[in-house]
């Protein structure tokens, strides 16, 4: 058996991703900046913000510290979710003129 993990090394833990993703939001804003092309621009934000969401989800929300076969499960949940998601917003936009597709 293992000892829990003591307070002040989660706390120490936290920090750090915390300071982490700060960083990478600093990144972001200067890339922001860089007068780069929209499909570039557009690769290199997703990319950060696929880390700093990385990090959230491993660290902030325990992931890190759960069983494999867990973690492969939650892959194919989220983007059967995230699909889903973009099977709505057709009709979202068809809602806003209240007829079926409206021009």
């Amino acid at each position: 058996m293992t000892a829990p993990a003591q307070p002040a090394d989660s706390l120490k833990t936290d920090i750090v991703v915390y300071l982490c993703i700060l960083a990478l939001s600093g990144v972001q804003v200067l890339l922001a900046y860089q007068h780069a092309e929209g499909a570039q621009l557009l690769v290199r934000m997703l990319a950060v913000a696929l880390i700093q969401a990385g990090l959230a989800v491993m660290f902030f929300m325990h992931l890190h510290a759960e069983q494999r076969n867990l973690k492969l499960a939650l892959i194919p949940g989220t983007i059967f979710v995230v699909l889903m998601m973009n099977m709505i917003w057709s009709d979202s936009f068809r809602l806003l003129h209240m007829s079926p597709f409206a021009k």
